[in-house]
This record gives C-alpha cells, sequence and structure tokens, in this order.
C-alpha cells in the first residue's frame, strides 16, 4: 500500500502551531575565473590531460599532493591554507583520491606558481600535485592562482585564477576541487554544490521539522523555515535559486515554491485535495507532482508560466512521486495499480505507462539520474525485511542493492550523476522513540563509500542541487 501524502512507505504525523516565517537564504557568489598558460618552456595547457578510469581509481585512489597554496602575508597565508583543507577535504570524501600526508613533503610549495621540482614529488608516490597562491586584495576581495600538475611527465594540466570576496573562499576551494577531479577522472565534479533537506528536533512522537540548506560538505548550514509547519520533500529548480516542497502552513498540505533569494513562499496550483511529491521539469518550466483524488492520486504537471494544470495520469489508484528523465521526455513514478507499490515509467505526456520493478517487494521514491542511464528507489519487504535503496536501468534492468538498513529512503543523485545521498534511521526506544536518530548518509552508485553526512539536528528527505553557476 502507499501511503499518502508522503513519499515515504509509512505516514508522517502531522505537525499542528502557529504560522512559519522564512528566512531568505544567500545566493552564491560570482567567481570570476582566468586562464593561467603553463609556465614558459613547460608541456601543458587547456588541452593536456591525465585522465584515469574512475573503476580504477576505485580500487586504487589517485595519490594527490596539496600543499598550503599560502601568500604574503598573515591573511593570505590562512586563506590558502584553508583552501588547500577543503579541497582534500572534499577529494578524500569521494573515495577516489589519496591525499598525500604534508609529512612526506620534500619542499612545501611553490607557492608562486613557478614550475615544481618534480624530482622532490616523485618520492611521495604522488601522480597529480596541486600549487599555487593566494593573495588578499582591497576591498575585501582575494586572488587564487592554481596549478595542476602531472608529475610523471612533468605537464601542467590546468592553470586557472579565482577572484571573489575572501567571505566566498569556500567555493573557489570547491571549484577548485571539481576542477581537479575532471580532469583527473573525466566526468563532472560535484562539489560546488548545496543540499537541502528536512531538519527535526524533538521526541519522534512529537518532530519539529524545518526545511534547511547546506553545502555539500555539510558546511554554511541554514534552516529556511522555523518549524511551525511540518515540511516534506524539497526539490531544487535546475536552474534557479528556487525549491519546490511540501508544506503544511495553515492545515493545508500543498506544494509551495520558495525562492531563496527572497524567501517568497508562494503555493503552486489551486486543487481541491492534498498535493504533494514535486519535481521540475529538466528545463525548469514545469512542476510534477500527485494530487489526491478521493482514496488515491493522480500525477498532475503545474506549468510555472501560468498557462495550467495537465493530468498526466487518471488510473483510480494511488500514483506518486513522479520524476522526469533528464531529457524530459519521460516521467518515472510509483503506483499501486497492478495492487501493489511498483515503479512504472511513462512518457512526460502520461501515455504509455509501462512497469519496470520486477523484484520481490514494494518500490517508491523513483528519481532519475541526471545521466539518464540508472533510476534509483527505495524497496521494502522480498528477500530483505529491512529498507532498501537500490538502482536499475530505465528498463528495469540491472537492479543493483546499495545498502540496507531498518529504514533507509529518499535517494537523490549528485548531479554528476556518481554518488547518491538518501536518509538512514535508527531504532529507538518507547513511544517516544528513545536513541532515535535520523541521519543523511552518501554512497557511490557502485555501493562503495558510504558515508555519513554531518547535520546539526536529525535529518531526512534530501535533495542535491545542480552544480552552482
Amino acid at each position: 500500500m502507499i501511503h499518502l501524502p508522503s513519499l515515504s512507505l509509512r505516514r508522517r504525523d502531522l505537525l499542528v502551531s502557529a504560522a512559519s516565517s522564512l528566512i531568505v537564504a544567500a545566493s552564491p557568489e560570482v567567481v570570476r575565473a582566468q586562464t593561467l598558460p603553463a609556465p614558459a618552456g613547460q608541456p601543458g595547457g587547456p588541452g593536456q590531460s591525465a585522465v584515469i578510469d574512475v573503476s580504477r581509481a576505485r580500487v586504487e585512489p589517485i595519490p594527490i599532493a596539496i600543499p598550503d597554496l599560502g601568500g604574503s602575508d598573515g591573511v593570505s597565508s590562512q586563506l590558502g591554507r584553508d583552501i588547500a583543507g577543503v579541497i582534500s577535504a572534499d577529494l578524500a570524501r569521494s573515495g577516489l583520491f589519496r591525499v598525500i600526508d604534508p609529512a612526506a613533503f620534500i619542499q612545501a610549495g611553490p607557492s608562486r606558481g613557478d614550475v615544481p621540482n618534480f624530482q622532490n614529488w616523485k618520492p611521495t608516490g604522488a601522480q597529480a600535485l596541486v600549487t599555487g597562491k593566494t593573495e588578499a586584495q582591497g576591498g575585501g576581495n582575494v586572488r587564487v592562482e592554481f596549478r595542476l600538475w602531472d608529475i610523471l611527465p612533468q605537464a601542467q594540466i590546468q592553470g586557472t585564477a579565482y577572484t571573489t570576496s575572501q567571505a566566498n573562499w569556500r567555493r573557489i576551494a570547491h571549484i577548485m576541487a571539481d576542477v581537479i577531479y575532471e580532469r583527473l577522472l573525466g566526468e563532472k565534479g560535484y562539489f560546488d554544490t548545496r543540499v537541502v533537506y528536512i531538519g527535526a528536533t524533538g521526541p519522534r512522537d512529537r518532530r519539529t521539522k524545518r526545511l534547511a540548506i547546506m553545502d555539500q560538505d555539510s558546511e554554511n548550514n541554514r534552516f529556511l523555515t522555523d518549524g511551525s509547519w511540518l515540511v516534506l520533500t524539497p526539490r531544487f529548480h535546475p536552474t534557479q535559486d528556487k525549491i519546490a516542497f511540501m508544506s503544511y502552513a495553515n492545515n493545508r498540505p500543498r506544494v509551495y515554491l520558495f525562492d531563496l533569494g527572497s524567501g517568497r513562499q508562494t503555493v503552486l496550483g489551486d486543487f481541491n485535495g492534498m498535493t504533494f511529491a514535486p519535481r521540475f521539469a529538466p528545463n525548469g518550466g514545469s512542476v510534477v507532482m500527485a494530487v489526491t483524488n478521493g482514496g488515491g492520486s493522480d500525477i498532475v504537471a503545474t506549468d510555472l508560466g501560468g498557462r495550467g494544470v495537465r493530468k498526466l495520469t487518471d488510473s483510480g489508484a494511488i500514483d506518486v512521486s513522479p520524476c522526469f528523465s533528464p531529457d524530459g521526455t519521460q516521467i518515472a513514478f510509483a503506483s499501486d495499480r497492478g495492487g501493489d507499490q511498483q515503479i512504472y515509467v511513462m512518457g512526460a505526456d502520461g501515455g504509455g505507462a509501462k512497469r519496470i520493478s520486477f523484484g520481490s517487494g514494494r518500490y517508491a521514491t523513483p528519481v532519475w539520474s541526471p545521466r539518464g542511464d540508472l533510476i534509483a528507489f527505495t524497496r521494502y519487504g522480498g528477500d530483505e525485511s529491512d529498507f532498501t535503496i537500490g538502482v536499475m536501468h530505465p528498463d528495469g534492468s540491472g537492479e543493483r542493492i546499495l545498502s540496507t538498513g531498518w529504514l533507509v529512503e529518499g535517494p537523490t543523485f549528485a548531479p554528476n550523476g556518481r554518488v547518491l545521498m538518501f536518509w538512514r534511521e535508527t531504532r529507538g526506544q518507547g513511544a517516544r522513540g528513545v536513541g532515535f536518530t535520523s541521519r543523511l548518509v552518501s554512497v557511490d552508485i557502485t555501493g562503495f563509500n558510504e558515508r555519513v553526512a554531518p547535520t546539526p539536528t536529525d535529518a531526512s528527505d534530501p535533495a542535491w542541487s545542480p552544480l552552482l553557476a
């Protein structure tokens, strides 16, 4: 049975209290980039590549040396150390890089962007080296010069200078980590991104849930709502700083659009039943969601430009959790139209629905990979008594389980399709759930490198943003 109104396989209690207030979240600051050519007499440049197969990197993480990117004064030196630390943490957390311990360094730099003494770096075992310098500028800005080297051929792979405000230094570090990831692995990174989720506090039988947002490394966490009303299932707009989510504001469960720049909140559509489980179309022009209809629910598409609503399903069953394919031509959704909860794929116009899940148990929360090659899901029952997070191809073939637990749920893909995030609950004792926790967890799509993503409160319902512009 599919439970309403959430995407979950179980019901969630309604919080009733005073009206919520919204907190504006600052939009990402602009980072200006300038290409740095290889030093005179050195091979390399924008075309130089040192791509290593990702499968090989899972078995043998790429050894990389990242010295401090210090500058000429105290502020610059501290910023350079901090930037190097964030780059190192991003790459190490991916499971595909092995950051060399600085204690193994024979030299500490260079810090001025000049050519490294490669003979001093070979004994560390590093295959790649990051060098550069950080300089605080007037007006509170900072400039970071960064070069990525392939140690064996002694060639520059990348050279770029970034300028932004000093307060935005972490974003420079994430952008640099993305560049390193892409140049060495041949696929886009995912570090310059954010995660929106539901932060929860209080005993399990009386939870306060707030909309929250943070950087992908759990930094810069902030709450967007004050917890007066239950909120669920936030989703990022693909091109704008907006979030669609479900809220019980004023005791009317409906889907809202939240503008991160202004804090403005608007209702999506005017429906008699409750609306829930929103997802944006890939072009951002519409939202698909579920609308209750008697004892069931239908999937509808709401145009954000004011051109109306289209009803996509009318099966008389419970159709929920719609999610577009990356090219916008298909929609995956969960339905009990066949007697039990399974995953179906239909055309974006609602036609030609076809069941794709055939394993034992019930399936829910389908979400399409940005690459288009996989659909992630939650499954319960069958061979496993616990919940599982898995992936399958869009035709239903190649089903693989990535993680299992008493309750794991709600997968979301990083924008490069390499990593999934979901949430995991641990059992509590008694009616109030003493010892109960809910945490965000990430895992590679092959099932390795499972890690908890720290949050200041219990957390659920994660949604990964696109790469920031």
